[in-house]
């Protein structure tokens, strides 16, 4: 029919000319289809191509080491020790059942544990295992199988085992510091990980020609030194852990420090942990260092703050006596000494701290707002407040290098408070108030070193990766404190205090005469959290100092609910502080007096 185009197959030309349009068509689609891909759609496909050829490898860096103390020479408590990641990339493993049985035979475990893992779906990366050792990452990578690979990774070595394990902290799997040191340096120490981005072959071998394989060098870590000692820091967690037994303690924490700097020289908690073996702890509260994030009631030690205060402001002087009536009624409650202390009678501020007198502290404190008075005043307690928080900067972080300091509580000063003179009276004798022994014994080395208050530190040099070292200076934080001469004046009470103990029957209280020690005792009843106090539930805590020509090194102690008979202050802390005392003397590390 006219204007109808046909094929007549009934003759050789005509099959010819439809298998020849075939053709033409055939190409035509392919042509189109070619152009669809390689014009049109070109960035798709080829970024697809890319996603399957590209592989980014992390170079991890090198995690900076950590040093402390040792005479004049710095001695690494933690190292390094370079372990293998073990991972497969799926769609490359051809023989999943041999692979597996392979893998077996070199880092142990059933084959069939590992086939899941070399058979996963939509997938390229996949971790078998962790921590192989170089002898197992050398026959990984004899097995030359493209599905396999292996990335080096440092994991930390402790030679010295569990020392400093609450200072220091661990690194995790992933490699990020948590707790202590690692925690709150770790940008620092962990520096900055490599990137390698390689085209591979099929079979996943990189293309070294390839002009995309780009490579950022990784930068490693700094390394710091600790301004631990290691000698005072290994005596000081035998006493701990020899103390938390006879004292039949629930947790013991302990603080030397150099108070004309506020140098950490050791701190230590029990119970303790080694850090290689984190992952085995049930506990996690023996993660954290109790020594600044547990902050308690801390008791009669907080006298020495008081008095240094009322010192200060001249509310009292050192040789000052005055009429104890044995009690005071504030607020309808009546604020009384213990029966030993003998009474109404005639008292001095040496028997305030030696006899620790709680109605001498509340004495105290009302000579703050007016001499010679007998009553909390507002004066006396805005004073004392600002004294608290802003001269010795209770109730916040002191901002060591450590993770989850705690701040501590102190009361605001709140003069519309009906009770406000019973709460303030009971945080002149360390009740009511709460901080941790870090806190304390950081605002009385700004009393000891003439009112200096420098932010305490763990760390004393920095070290970087081309070998740079950086010493730290002491960050002043408070000036003024208390006037040079306060420390001078409350030191020799504070002797007296140790003196009167050994003539009161505790013979470890007995140190040579070419030393000074001085402290203070506390028993602090433990604060129920729906309000009110436990009975005959206690910590005990000390704060002193030992010495030659003058103190060396102050000393805290808490002692939490320690089991012991009579006060936990004097038979739970002061035991603990004496064998610091002792052992800092007998191992020669205090000066004894020149003149």
């Amino acid at each position: 029919m006219p204007g109808q185009f046909h094929f007549d197959f009934s003759n050789t030309s005509g099959r010819i000319r439809f298998w020849a349009v075939l053709v033409v068509i055939v190409m035509v689609i392919f042509g189109f289809q070619l152009f669809y891909v390689q014009v049109i759609r070109y960035s798709h496909y080829h970024q697809a191509a890319l996603s399957y050829q590209l592989k980014q490898y992390e170079i991890p860096a090198t995690r900076g080491l950590i040093y402390a103390k040792d005479g004049n020479s710095n001695v690494p408590i933690v190292l390094n020790q370079k372990l293998y990641t073990l991972f497969a990339d799926p769609p490359l493993i051809t023989k999943p059942q041999t692979v597996a049985y392979q893998i077996s035979k070199i880092i142990g475990g059933t084959p069939t544990s590992y086939i899941p893992l070399l058979t996963a779906k939509y997938t390229q990366y996949v971790v078998i295992a962790r921590k192989l050792s170089q002898s197992q990452n050398q026959k990984i990578v004899a097995l030359q199988d493209p599905g396999l690979g292996t990335t080096g990774q440092d994991y930390r070595v402790y030679p010295d085992g569990s020392l400093a394990a609450q200072v220091l902290g661990f690194v995790n799997s992933k490699g990020v510091g948590e707790y202590g040191i690692e925690q709150a340096l770790n940008p620092l120490l962990a520096g900055k990980s490599g990137m390698l981005k390689a085209i591979t072959a099929a079979n996943g071998v990189p293309l070294a020609a390839s002009k995309q394989n780009t490579q950022i060098a990784p930068v490693s870590g700094s390394s710091i030194v600790l301004t631990l000692n290691v000698g005072i820091q290994a005596q000081l967690e035998k006493i701990l852990a020899q103390d938390y037994k006879s004292t039949k303690s629930q947790g013991l924490s302990a603080i030397v420090m150099d108070p004309y700097n506020a140098q950490v020289v050791a701190m230590a908690n029990y119970p303790t942990y080694n850090p290689a073996n984190y992952q085995n702890v049930t506990n996690q509260q023996i993660f954290q260092n109790a020594a600044i994030d547990y902050p308690i009631e801390p008791g009669s030690v907080m006298k020495t703050l008081t008095t240094s205060t009322a010192l200060n402001v001249g509310a009292i002087t050192p040789n000052e006596s005055f009429y104890d009536p044995a009690h005071w009624l504030i607020n309808g409650f009546n604020i009384h000494d213990i029966s030993i202390d003998g009474g109404p009678r005639e008292q001095n501020i040496q028997s305030i701290l030696s006899l620790s007198l709680n109605t001498g502290a509340t004495w105290m404190l009302m000579q703050m707002g007016q001499r010679g008075g007998t009553q909390i005043l507002p004066k006396g307690i805005e004073t004392w407040h600002n004294y608290m928080v802003n001269h010795f900067r209770l109730g916040q972080p002191t901002g060591i290098q450590q993770g989850y300091e705690a701040s501590g509580y102190v009361p605001p000063a709140n003069l519309n408070d009906p009770s406000i003179d019973l709460r303030y009276a009971n945080t002149a004798f360390g009740q009511g108030v709460s901080l941790t022994a870090l806190q304390l014994i950081t605002a009385l080395s700004s009393v000891i070193n003439g009112g200096t208050y420098y932010q305490p530190s763990l760390v004393n040099q920095i070290i970087s990766p081309n070998g740079h070292v950086t010493n730290l200076k002491p960050k002043v934080l408070e000036r003024n404190v208390v006037s040079p001469n306060v420390g001078p004046e409350l030191e020799p009470l504070m002797e007296g205090v140790v003196k009167s103990y050994f003539h009161g029957g505790f013979s470890f209280m007995n140190f040579p005469p070419n030393y000074i020690v001085g402290g203070k005792t506390g028993t602090a009843q433990v604060a129920k959290p729906t309000g009110g106090y436990y009975k005959n539930v206690y910590n005990g805590t000390y704060i002193g100092f030992v010495g030659g020509n003058a103190p060396q090194y102050l000393i805290v102690v808490y002692n939490i609910k320690p089991g012991v008979p009579g006060y936990a202050g004097s038979f739970g802390g002061q035991p603990v502080f004496a064998d610091i005392a002792h052992m800092l003397i007998n191992e020669g590390f205090v000066t004894p007096k020149t003149h």
